[in-house]
């Protein structure tokens, strides 16, 4: 399946009915009066995120979606039928952005999570609605309201633990395979992976997900090479871990190359818990690894784990500090959850503090 991330929808919510004009012509009722019923309600337009979906590829295929109008009114106060509403089926870690793809109008990060994005029009009176003292007759009816009409856009971001960066041939789609049962397409040329990859790995019998993203090569905020586009897929992450080969001549160099776009980006990614791998070390002999080891620690300010996908040497060392970097970020997630919050009535009756207005 191809992957898409991003996707440019138009949506219509439905019209709502028009009310009915009509009188009772029924025998032996001489004054009969109005009975003319309400219009139905437009149908909605929702989003909602549901499990087993990890692309916006059916939107290749299918922009516009325009629910059902509200029946109209009919005599004998008939209300018309609602318009049905349609849902726009996403995968979990969907953004829906207006058409300027700034403004934020949800983002949906749980399965199940559903949002009105166009509210259907509501559905005219009919001219019983009007009757009165004064006007026993009304011979006018309202139509039914229009529905709401807009283009928004679709913008994936995959829901992940951890997530892997580093320049194109680091060994990160080898890393994910070595790891996981995902299988990404591995190669010895640059931009193999031209598509997020996900996988589940598995280390003490705990279970986190990694995400694996095309590599960055420096220019890349300013669009060189696939650019920064897939950077949004490790916004969400506990952790970072940023791969450099070993075979690169500068190690050093290639850990700033990646950090500085990461930094050019922005979205607070530089900020995120980073570990630091020296990966392929089964292609160096013991005086180069040592050699290249110090120069990336000197760059990175930390001492980098040394790991070989092929040989498995480190792999569980550094899935063990993935993973610990996960768990005490979920900790703190929850904690801060836990904390109750304070309303302003508690503040008043307690005495300390001000009220709404400021006055102590």
């Amino acid at each position: 399946m191809k992957f898409l991330d991003e996707a440019k929808v138009y949506i219509k919510s439905g019209d709502g009915g028009a009310g009915a004009v009509s009188f009772r012509r029924e025998k032996f009722i001489e004054f009969g009066g109005p009975d003319g019923g309400d219009g139905g309600r437009g149908g909605d337009v929702w989003v909602e995120a549901v499990n087993g979906l990890n692309t916006l590829i059916d939107f290749r295929f299918q922009q516009h979606f325009k629910a059902q109008i509200g029946t109209h009114g009919m005599g004998r106060n008939r209300t018309g039928a609602n318009g049905g509403d349609v849902t726009l089926k996403v995968p979990v870690g969907t953004q829906v952005l207006e058409e300027d793809k700034e403004t934020l109008i949800c983002d949906l990060t749980r399965e199940g999570q559903r949002f009105r994005i166009a509210a259907g029009g509501n559905g005219g009176f009919g001219n019983a609605h009007f009757k009165t003292s004064v006007n026993q007759a009304p011979d006018w009816a309202n139509p039914g309201l229009a529905g709401e009409e807009k283009t928004v856009w679709l913008h994936l971001k995959l829901i992940a633990d951890a997530g892997l960066v580093g320049l194109p041939n680091a060994g990160k789609s080898t890393f994910l395979a070595a790891v996981t049962r995902a299988r990404p397409k591995i190669a010895n040329y640059p931009f193999t992976t031209l598509h997020p990859n996900l996988g589940v790995a598995t280390i003490d019998g705990q279970e986190f997900i990694l995400a694996d993203i095309p590599g960055l090569i420096e220019g890349a905020h300013e669009g060189v090479g696939i650019g920064d586009r897939f950077l949004g897929h490790v916004e969400r992450t506990r952790v970072l871990l940023h791969l450099v080969s070993a075979q690169e001549e500068k190690v050093g160099k290639a850990y700033t190359t990646v950090k500085t776009e990461l930094e050019a980006y922005g979205k607070d990614l530089a900020e995120k818990a980073e570990i630091v791998a020296l990966s392929q070390i089964d292609v160096l002999d013991d005086a180069t690894l040592k050699k290249k080891t110090k120069e990336l620690a000197k760059a990175c300010g930390k001492t980098p784990f040394q790991i070989s996908a092929a040989t498995g040497k480190g792999m569980t060392e550094v899935l063990r500090a993935l993973r610990d970097v996960i768990v005490e970020a979920n900790a703190g997630v929850e904690k801060l959850a836990k904390v109750p919050k304070v309303r302003h009535r508690d503040i008043a009756e307690s005495g300390d503090g001000e009220d709404v207005d400021g006055q102590s």
